[in-house]
């Protein structure tokens, strides 16, 4: 049986007892994913392009012997990973797609002398896997939501990270309002400042008075802006020491934050397990952990109130669902870090769908709005501070190549074999 026909039959399954009806997903299930009935796909490429928004983006795909191709995408860590990438072609090349968790292990192991731990290797791992899900999901005719389990919300919300919270800044207000009028029931702004005239050392970050003056000012300030419909959330990057963090996060409680994300560096657990025990002022961090068990610790420890993995980063699509459902034992929120397109944006998406203690969803194109809109087929995908998680097969958005190589990085490849 052909791939459309199956498709065509997943179809009329699906219709003849209404949209994603029990029965009619059942039979559809059946239907496309038995051993003798499902898409019988192989690898036959892996291509990959960089783009530069916020940062460095690598976008994957993976292409298939039915024409059907796959796409994903990785950040932060993401220089470097197209030399990754081809490296795991030797183990994806001939492989079903479809078995997921399999070729994702497998490239795991390969790598556990070559740092497949966290950074650029994870990376790398992290967009060929949300690629997979893609390819899936088309294959089978289904959103990846389902693939992971099925809706728990129809719509994801998002809040605004924005740089607009300077009180010298006499376009600041007038952005901020704007915020609020785009929907957003949440924002987040950054308190970090390396250039701080204040500071007496280039290289320690152990703020002083007028810093933390400093700081206390500028949340005051968007605070008193933003109305109270807004929660606001407050960034440290991991930057400052403990005694910092901990003056910061006392000094903060009285604005009621969303939460105060990384006032030290997440690598010691036990320092941030200080300073949250040491607040009122809710603690998140997660961003630069990888995988499930660079979570482990935070969470048995109690560190965080707030845990954020960014899905690009740390292992993907099912392994974000996995470290979601760690911290739901501890009944610990998940807010995931997320600073890519709209196609790792709607991926991420899939998973706050499918997870019960899915808090909020970060946005951080604000100062790239037209780029935003066009860079995939559908347009835009935030609508008043929410994403509706679409029912498209797969993610469900296709780049618009036209406009996303606008903003390719200069000297890099674009797909090319």
């Amino acid at each position: 049986m052909s791939l459309i026909s199956r498709r065509s039959m997943l179809q009329a399954s699906i219709g003849a007892t209404g949209a994603l009806s029990l029965s009619g997903l059942a039979a559809a299930m059946q239907q496309n994913t038995s051993p003798h009935g499902r898409p019988k796909l192989k690898i036959t490429d892996i291509r990959t392009a960089y783009v530069t928004v916020h940062g460095p983006q690598l976008h994957v795909r993976i292409y298939t012997d039915q024409g059907l191709i796959g796409q994903g995408e990785a950040t932060d860590a993401a220089l470097g990973g197209a030399a990754i990438i081809a490296g795991f072609r030797r183990i994806l090349i001939g492989q079903d797609p479809l078995n997921v968790e399999a070729l994702w292990e497998r490239i795991r192991t390969a790598g556990v002398f070559a740092g497949a731990q966290s950074g650029q290797y994870i990376t790398a791992l992290s967009g060929i896997e949300i690629a997979l899900w893609d390819l899936v999901g088309k294959a089978v005719g289904l959103p990846v939501y389902q693939l992971l389990g099925g809706k728990v919300r129809d719509k994801v919300r998002i809040y605004c990270d924005s740089a607009n919270h300077h009180p010298d800044d006499p376009l600041a207000r007038q952005k901020l309002n704007e915020i609020e009028k785009m929907g957003f029931t949440a924002a987040k702004i950054d308190i970090d400042e390396a250039r701080d005239p204040n500071r007496f050392d280039r290289v320690n970050w152990t703020a002083n008075n007028a810093e933390i003056d400093r700081m206390v000012k500028e949340v005051a300030f968007v605070r008193e802006t933003l109305g109270k419909g807004v929660e606001l959330a407050v960034d440290m990057h991991g930057r400052y020491d403990a005694t910092t963090g901990k003056r910061v996060a006392i000094e903060l409680e009285p604005f009621r934050l969303l939460w105060l994300e990384e006032p030290v560096p997440a690598e010691n657990i036990d320092v941030m397990r200080d300073i949250r025990q040491s607040t009122k002022t809710p603690i998140c961090c997660g961003e630069n952990l990888f995988l499930r068990h660079g979570f482990r610790e935070l969470l048995e420890k109690r560190a965080a109130d707030i845990i954020m993995p960014d899905i690009q980063k740390c292992g993907g699509l099912l392994e974000a669902r996995k470290i979601a459902d760690m911290a739901h034992t501890y009944y610990v929120p998940f807010a995931p870090h997320c600073v890519v397109s709209p196609i790792g944006t709607m991926a991420s998406c899939h998973v706050c769908a499918a997870v019960p203690n899915f808090l909020v969803l970060e946005w951080h194109w604000i100062g790239h709005q037209q780029l935003w809109r066009d860079f995939v087929k559908e347009g835009e995908i935030i609508d008043k501070g929410f994403v509706t998680v679409t029912d498209r097969p797969g993610l469900g958005v296709e780049m618009n190549e036209e406009a996303a190589r606008k903003s390719q990085m200069p000297g890099s490849k674009w797909f090319e074999a």
